[in-house]
């Protein structure tokens, strides 16, 4: 399996999302310590600042639009697995190729294609907070609403192919057994 990964570029798409899971992980402690950071300046010393709030948000979207495709790679998507946990790995196998097919890649590819417009906007005008003190870079915020579908795609892609190997394998296997 790890040659075929290795030869279809899976074993790329998996090291990418492996890369942004690391740079989530550092997101998520920083938002939690600018957090507190703002608690303790807001009620401790009645300071604060709209563009520290602001990144909080910032680091919050990074989290979730950035990690989802790893959180993807590591089958941890919230799912109702009444019947699937009781499922064969072929049938489990099917049920993610189906799955991706139909749900995860067309919802993808609708998300980037109903947000491209809606970011290039915000590029071409290099967007800003409405906020006084807020964050000068809007657009790029809102330039991960198209990194999200991409990572999704290619991972769902990468599922896709591995579920397929082992559908393909799990037939090879099969034969040699009968013989």
């Amino acid at each position: 399996m790890r040659d075929f990964s290795t030869n279809f570029g899976l074993q790329w798409i998996d090291s990418l999302n492996e890369f942004l899971c690391k740079i989530v992980s550092w997101f998520t402690l920083t938002m939690v310590l600018l957090t507190f950071l703002i608690v303790v300046l807001r009620y401790g010393f009645n300071l604060g600042w709209i563009a520290m709030q602001e990144s909080v948000m910032y680091l919050h979207a990074m989290v979730f639009l950035l990690g989802a495709a790893h959180t993807l790679r590591v089958n941890e998507h919230v799912r109702v697995d009444i019947f699937y946990r009781r499922f064969s790995p072929k049938k489990q196998a099917k049920v993610d190729i189906f799955g991706s097919l139909l749900l995860l890649m067309p919802v993808n590819i609708f998300i980037f294609m109903v947000s491209l417009e809606y970011v290039l906007r915000s590029w071409r005008v290099m967007e800003e907070s409405q906020e006084a003190g807020g964050m000068p870079a809007v657009f790029l915020l809102k330039s991960l609403i198209l990194i999200f579908p991409l990572t999704m795609l290619l991972q769902g892609i990468a599922e896709t192919v591995r579920n397929v190997a082992r559908l393909s394998l799990n037939k090879h296997l099969s034969k040699d057994i009968n013989k």
